[in-house]
C-alpha cells in the first residue's frame, strides 16, 4: 500500500526539488488543500461581525436560564456560497453566553445535529456531569441541562467533546464564547462595551462548492489555508483611534499562531485563560496555541485615520502554511472618538503558587506511538484513572514532549494552574496568570503548578490538537474518592423536554 504523504511532508518535498519556487506566491501551497485549494477570497474585503450575545429565557434570584439547540444551518462564509455548518443554534461561531461571577447558569442544549455530543464548558469548575465527559454522550432527539456555577472572572468557551468526534464537531461549527464577568473587572478603568471585543480564530478549509472539508491527514492534523475571525475570512474591522480590549481564543483544531502588529507595535495582555493577570505585559508577539484564550489591549489612538494594521500570523514550527495564512484580519481606523479608558498599572492580585507548598510530582510524556498519540504509552481508558490528587492538594505536572516534529497544548479540565517553567526557564511575560492550556513546544518540558478541587470526582485531560485527543492523547485524573459519576448522574433524556 503507498504511504499517504501529508501535505507538510508534500510541503517539503516541493521546496526540495525547487518547484514550488517556481510558481506565483499567490498560488504556493494553495493546491495542497483538498484537490485545488479552496476558492479565492480577497483578504479584508469582508466586513468584520461578532456572534450574537444569546438573551436567558428565564432569569430568577439566583440563576438565569439559557436554551441552544445544536442543528445544521447555512452560512455565507465564502462570498457567492453557501456552507452547511453543525451550529449552536445553527450558526457558527454559536451565540455568546455573558454572565456575571456567582451567579448560576442552567444551560439546555437540544440535539438536533444528527451526531452524538457532549458539550464542554472549556474553562469552568463544573460538577463531573456537566464538565462536557467524552464519554457523556447526548444523541440525536435528546437534550441535556447543564449547570454552571461561574465561578471565576475569564473569557471562557463552550464546544463540543464527544470521544472520538471532537476534531470533527467542533471543525464543523460546535463552539462559542461564554463571557463571566465580576464587580472587580467591570469596576476598571478597561475598554467596555462595543470596545470589548471577541475574536475567535480558526482555519478552514474548503470545495469548490463552498463545502466544509474536513482532513485529518491520517490522523495527523487539520489544516485550513483559509483564516477566519468570528466566521468570517480575513475580516476588516473598522475601529476609532482609541483603546480596545480583545478577548482572542484560538478556535482551530490543529493550527497555533504568533499574533503580532503590522506595524511592529506591542500587544499588551492583560488576561490569560483564567482571567486577569497581576499586571499588563507588552509584547512584541506571542504564541496562541489551540484553546488558549489571551486578553490583549491594542491603542489605536497613535494613528492617523485612514492607517491600516493588519494583525499578523508570524508562524510557528509544524504548522501547514499558505499564502494567506500569515495575515488573520485588518484594523482600519476610520474616525476619531474621546478614549476615557485606561491600562491600571495592577489589574488583579495574582498570588504565585510555590512549588515548595507541591505535595508531589508527576510527569505526562506526550508522545506518537504505534500510529496513534498517547500519554505515558496510554491511550483513552475512561476505566483507569492517571492520578488521584486528594482535594487541596497542591501538585506539580511536568508535561514533556520530546519530539521536534509536532507540539501539544495541553488541557486540564476543572482546575487553574500557574506555569514554573519551560526547558527550566521561566514562563513568558504574557503566560503570568492563572491557564487551564499549556503550549507544550518541541522538545519542551513545562511545568505547571495547581492546587485540586473543589470538586470530587473524574476530570479529563488532554492535547487539544483535537486531532490529537480522538487518536488517542486523552487521560482522566479522579479528585479525592467517589464524587459524582459524569456518565450516569444527569444522563441526557429524550425530547419533549419540560419548559426551563
Amino acid at each position: 500500500m503507498m504511504k499517504r504523504i501529508s501535505r507538510r511532508e508534500m510541503l517539503k518535498l516541493g521546496a526540495l526539488a525547487g518547484g514550488s519556487l517556481l510558481l506565483p506566491i499567490g498560488l504556493q501551497g494553495r493546491s495542497f488543500a483538498g484537490d485545488a485549494g479552496s476558492p479565492r477570497v480577497t483578504p479584508f474585503s469582508l466586513p468584520f461581525r461578532v456572534p450574537p450575545v444569546l438573551n436567558p429565557v428565564r432569569s430568577d434570584s439566583t440563576t438565569d436560564y439559557y436554551q441552544i439547540t445544536m442543528r445544521k444551518g447555512q452560512a455565507g462564509i465564502l462570498p457567492g456560497k453557501s456552507t452547511q455548518v453543525w451550529g449552536y443554534n445553527g450558526i457558527s461561531p454559536g451565540p455568546t453566553i455573558k454572565q456575571r461571577k456567582d451567579r448560576q447558569s442552567v444551560v439546555r442544549f437540544i440535539n438536533d445535529v444528527g451526531t452524538e455530543t457532549s458539550v464542554h464548558l472549556h474553562g469552568m469548575a463544573s460538577l463531573p456531569q456537566y464538565d462536557g465527559y467524552a464519554e457523556d454522550l447526548t444523541y440525536p432527539g435528546q437534550y441535556k441541562d447543564y449547570i454552571y456555577p461561574n465561578n471565576r472572572a475569564a473569557t471562557l468557551w463552550y464546544h463540543d467533546h464527544a470521544v472520538h468526534e471532537t476534531a470533527r464537531n467542533v471543525y464543523m461549527g460546535l463552539a462559542g464564547l461564554y463571557i463571566v464577568q465580576d464587580d472587580v473587572e467591570l469596576g476598571l478603568p478597561l475598554p467596555k462595551g462595543d470596545y470589548d471585543v471577541p475574536l475567535i480564530i480558526q482555519d478552514k478549509q474548503f470545495g469548490s462548492d463552498g463545502r466544509l472539508i474536513f482532513d485529518d491527514q491520517g490522523e495527523d492534523s487539520q489544516m485550513g489555508d483559509i483564516i477566519v475571525v468570528n466566521g468570517v475570512p480575513w475580516p476588516r474591522m473598522e475601529v476609532a483611534n482609541r483603546k480596545y480590549r480583545f478577548r482572542i481564543l484560538n478556535g482551530s483544531i490543529s493550527r497555533s499562531y504568533k499574533l503580532a502588529l503590522s506595524t511592529g507595535d506591542d500587544l499588551v495582555v492583560i488576561g490569560t485563560d483564567a482571567g486577569l493577570m497581576s499586571a499588563p505585559a507588552r509584547v512584541k508577539n506571542m504564541r496562541l496555541g489551540m484553546a488558549e484564550r489571551y486578553e490583549v489591549i491594542i491603542d489605536f489612538s497613535k494613528y492617523p485615520v485612514g492607517t491600516k494594521i493588519v494583525l499578523q500570523n508570524l508562524g510557528l514550527p509544524n504548522n501547514d502554511d499558505y499564502d494567506g495564512t500569515g495575515q488573520i484580519m485588518r484594523f482600519d481606523v476610520v474616525r476619531r472618538e474621546t478614549d476615557d479608558s485606561s491600562i491600571p498599572s495592577t489589574l488583579r492580585y495574582v498570588q504565585p503558587i510555590s512549588a515548595s507548598s507541591a505535595v508531589r510530582t508527576r510527569e505526562f510524556r506526550y508522545e506518537r506511538t504505534n500510529g496513534l498519540w498517547v500519554i505515558n504509552g496510554k491511550t483513552w481508558d475512561r476505566n483507569r484513572d492517571d492520578a488521584n490528587p486528594q482535594v487541596g492538594d497542591v501538585e506539580i505536572w511536568r508535561l514533556y514532549n520530546n519530539s521536534g516534529g509536532w507540539f501539544h497544548p495541553i488541557h486540564l479540565h476543572l482546575i487553574d494552574a500557574q506555569i514554573l517553567d519551560r526547558n527550566g526557564k521561566p514562563p513568558f511575560a504574557y503566560e503570568k496568570g492563572w491557564k487551564d492550556v499549556f503550549y507544550v513546544g518541541e522538545n519542551e518540558s513545562v511545568r505547571v503548578i495547581g492546587k485540586f478541587g473543589p470538586h470530587t470526582g473524574k476530570y479529563m485531560t488532554h492535547c487539544h490538537n483535537s486531532v490529537h485527543e480522538d487518536h488517542d492523547m486523552m487521560g482522566q485524573f479522579q479528585v479525592g474518592q467517589g464524587g459524582a459519576d459524569p456518565i450516569t448522574t444527569a444522563p441526557a433524556k429524550n425530547l419533549p423536554a419540560p419548559a426551563l
